[in-house]
């Protein structure tokens, strides 16, 4: 079933993003504002980063950020990407890889090097429940 639905049919286009320059206070506000799980950094429209709501309201719970801290210094620079064509199969493959976070929650859609959307766990979960 998942093979037959491609990612550019759930993805969420409208995409929240954060500069590297922000300070996280900032960044998770809008997390929160926007009830979003991750925000893709970019700079000067090349995507260089992502911050997630999980990592940064931990670590802000925790103090563990000086005060000014910018999202360029606590961002995951390896980000995972999908293009808006691959099929959702894919799309779970990549989020259950091991990568050094272990299980990725969102994949950045990327095509020609912009950015197109956004596709999360939660977004799979929803096709698979109304299967």
């Amino acid at each position: 079933m998942l093979e037959k639905i491609k990612v550019k049919d759930i993805m969420t286009e409208d995409v929240v993003t954060v500069q590297p320059t922000e300070d996280v206070v900032f960044a998770f506000e809008k997390l929160m504002k926007y009830k979003i799980s991750s925000l893709p950094v970019v700079y000067e429209d090349d995507l260089v980063g992502i911050v997630t709501a999980t990592d940064l309201g931990h670590n802000l719970i925790l103090d563990k950020y000086e005060l000014g801290t910018t999202v360029e210094k606590v961002m995951v620079k390896d980000v995972a990407i999908i293009s808006p064509d691959d099929d959702l199969t894919l799309a779970v493959e990549k989020m259950n890889t091991s990568h050094s976070e272990g299980i990725i929650n969102q994949l950045v859609v990327m095509e020609e090097n912009k950015i197109k959307g956004i596709i999360s766990d939660g977004d799979i979960i929803k096709v698979l429940k109304s299967d």
